[in-house]
């Protein structure tokens, strides 16, 4: 899989690679605020994209349902690791 990494003058790095169904799945980093939304789209249209904004716990806790906690070391600084999230219930859990 190929990472596309794109500045964005103005605003930070854009990250996004293409899913086997020709979605385009990404991140955004925003250099000034250090920001980062998850975007997609579907491919045939790139004018037409959605994006959401996560707090780093959010983020840390979509790593967490992904599964890639285990190979993604989350730190907040150099000597202060961020707890993994706990898992989250649902009803009829």
């Amino acid at each position: 899989m190929e990472v596309e990494h794109t500045p964005l003058p103005g605003i930070g790095m854009r990250h996004c690679f293409t899913t086997e169904r020709g979605r385009r799945v990404g991140v955004v980093t925003h250099h000034a605020s250090g920001r980062r939304d998850l975007v997609h789209d579907d491919g045939s249209d790139p004018d037409s994209s959605c994006s959401l904004t996560l707090t780093r716990a959010e983020a840390i806790a979509l790593a967490g349902l992904l599964g890639i906690l285990d190979i993604v070391d989350v730190t907040d600084g150099p000597d202060h690791r961020i707890p993994d999230p706990e898992p989250q219930t649902g009803p009829g859990s």
